[in-house]
């Protein structure tokens, strides 16, 4: 028998302010995207954007359905607004926000299974791995340089 430890490694930013100017932007299009939530089940808010190496930056915010099983949370649709936009061209950045108005949220909140499973496909589909930014209610953000620190046994087309 042999036993393995898988860790992750991440970056903790006490504010906005000191990512870079790009890194910035990103964000604050991933916290101007939590106006636009439809979340009335369970009033738990995502805002996300993708940074594409051609420069643009694709926001998505979770919209949810009385029909739990159709709802969608906000890193896919920026992922996937960007694969409709420009499905050749790699994602550099994503950041992801969350919010809940019922109760603060002191640290980020990292992403689900089903949302890690898509941000891995997006780094796999285009042959390059990107940095992933988080944060919460608070000030502090999580820098994380690599999808896969999310989701360290992921599945992809290797096995298919």
């Amino acid at each position: 028998m042999k036993e393995v430890k898988v860790t992750s490694t991440f970056k903790v930013y006490d504010s906005i302010s000191d990512l870079t100017v790009l890194e910035q932007s990103v964000m604050q299009k991933a916290i101007d995207m939590l106006e636009n939530v439809y979340a009335p089940y369970s009033e738990f808010y995502v805002g996300a954007a993708a940074l594409t190496d051609q420069g643009n930056i694709y926001g998505g915010c979770n919209q949810e359905n009385a029909s739990y099983p159709l709802c969608i949370c906000g890193e896919r649709v920026a992922l996937y607004n960007a694969g409709a936009n420009e499905p050749k061209t790699p994602i550099q950045l994503l950041a992801i926000v969350s919010h809940n108005p019922k109760k603060f949220i002191d640290r980020p909140v990292s992403p689900c299974g089903a949302c890690r499973q898509v941000i891995s496909e997006f780094a796999m589909r285009h042959n390059k791995d990107y940095p992933i930014l988080l944060k919460g209610d608070g000030e502090m953000i999580y820098k994380l340089e690599s999808s896969s620190e999310l989701l360290p046994f992921g599945f992809d087309s290797k096995y298919l």
